[in-house]
């Protein structure tokens, strides 16, 4: 349920994923500085974080042990080559002309980081992680209330008893489940391309550009744009494009195909490699520049790669034709639902405010049209309901991953 309309004047933002490009800082700038095998302990750590298995601040205290004798202005170097998501500066200028105050508050990055970001963007507050030092060198130790549980919410209640603000007077913009805590019931809620925690929390889910934020700050209704960029519709022909999957394989063969998807999946992680040190890989670095929204232009963009497998461990597990029906489903259902959600998409769904009524009901019509070139209309119909239904659900794994085997498992159960 959208907040009624009202003057904001604390704009809370999460900084990672939300002004900067998530993750790129940390693995693919600081980490240049570190040996390919500190490099590597880094990315199991983030990864075990992102699956849960440890605490933020347990995986933030690992990751920062190999920092140790890096200075502070070499790790401010690095981070002023980070560039920020596109419109950020136009945002804060915005909100600044508006009169509104900005706080920006990050349980990823140090506080003299954060702070460097702020006085570009003249924010009034940054607070982040402190970062023990000794004569402008880290010790590779850190502390600080933002690495807590609910950190970042004693660090936004002290911003409002500074400000002599409420909780209704605030407007949180996050992405992630470390948010959470400062979503609070009378705030204004804004997802930016937020994950599942996010999005069940937020009044409003933004997935195109920065700017579009604006509009419910300011007390005003939201435009949306409803023509799909070219970028869109390149990327939602080439998730269509699974649809024909199932007959590459039975022409050229099982193997072949799934080797096929395998070639192509790691062409596209060395071009998206090649990308975070601003190189091209022929083809590829062009179909991917064509094909990203902004925001991932400026990230190693992995939703391709769950598209991937999804595609692939759906034939490799499921015997036709539960694969091919689970396979086109899913990719004709999930296009057709973003491209016509854009265009004619006015009612979000509860839950999930980032995909529209009448987005998932075309959608959910041509899922089972693809499905019934497969197998049997009834079958097509129960197979649609359930790639629907698992798109609709914010879960905390890509569903370009789990829709196309939980529907190919589905028809395997029931065939």
């Amino acid at each position: 349920m959208t907040k009624p309309n009202r003057k904001s004047k604390l704009i809370v933002f999460d900084v990672e994923g939300v002004l900067m490009p998530k993750k790129r800082y940390l693995f693919f700038e600081v980490g240049r500085t570190l040996s390919f095998p500190q490099f590597l302990k880094i990315i199991f750590i983030g990864f075990l974080y992102e699956m849960g298995l440890i605490s933020l601040k347990s995986a933030l205290k690992r990751i920062f042990k190999p920092f140790k004798g890096i200075s502070v202005d070499e790790l401010l170097r690095i981070f002023r080559r980070v560039p920020l998501m596109p419109g950020t500066d136009e945002v804060f200028e915005t909100l600044k002309h508006e009169g509104c105050k900005t706080a920006l508050i990050s349980s990823g990055l140090p506080t003299v980081v954060v702070q460097d970001l702020a006085l570009r963007l003249q924010a009034d507050y940054a607070v982040g992680f402190q970062l023990e030092e000794n004569d402008g060198v880290l010790t590779g130790e850190i502390s600080g209330d933002v690495l807590e549980h609910r950190g970042k919410l004693t660090v936004l209640a002290k911003i409002l008893e500074a400000e002599k603000l409420t909780p209704n007077d605030c407007v949180v913009v996050a992405d992630d489940r470390n948010n959470v805590p400062m979503l609070l019931p009378e705030a204004l809620k804004i997802g930016y391309n937020p994950d599942f925690a996010v999005r069940l929390k937020a009044d409003i889910v933004v997935a195109g550009k920065l700017r579009e934020i604006l509009a419910p700050i300011e007390g005003k209704p939201r435009e949306r744009e409803k023509q799909p960029s070219r970028n869109e519709l390149l990327r939602e022909s080439i998730h269509a494009c699974g649809f024909f999957i199932p007959l590459l394989a039975f022409y050229a063969g099982l193997y072949v195909t799934a080797l096929f998807i395998l070639v192509v999946t790691l062409l596209y992680m060395m071009s998206e490699l090649a990308r975070m040190e601003r190189k091209n890989l022929p083809i590829i670095s062009y179909i991917t520049y064509h094909a990203a929204n902004q925001s991932e232009l400026f990230e190693f963009t992995t939703a391709p790669i769950f598209f991937a497998l999804g595609i692939l461990l759906t034939l490799l597990i499921f015997p036709n034709p539960a694969s091919s029906a689970a396979i086109a489903i899913f990719a004709l259902g999930d296009s057709t639902a973003s491209i016509f959600g854009r265009i004619y998409g006015k009612k979000a769904l509860p839950f999930n405010r980032g995909k529209t009524l009448e987005g998932s009901t075309v959608g959910f019509f041509f899922a089972f049209l693809a499905g019934s070139f497969y197998i049997a209309p009834l079958m097509a119909l129960i197979g649609a309901i359930v790639a629907m239904f698992i798109e609709y659900l914010p879960l905390p794994v890509s569903d370009n991953l789990v829709t196309p085997i939980i529907t190919g498992a589905v028809l395997f159960i029931i065939r």
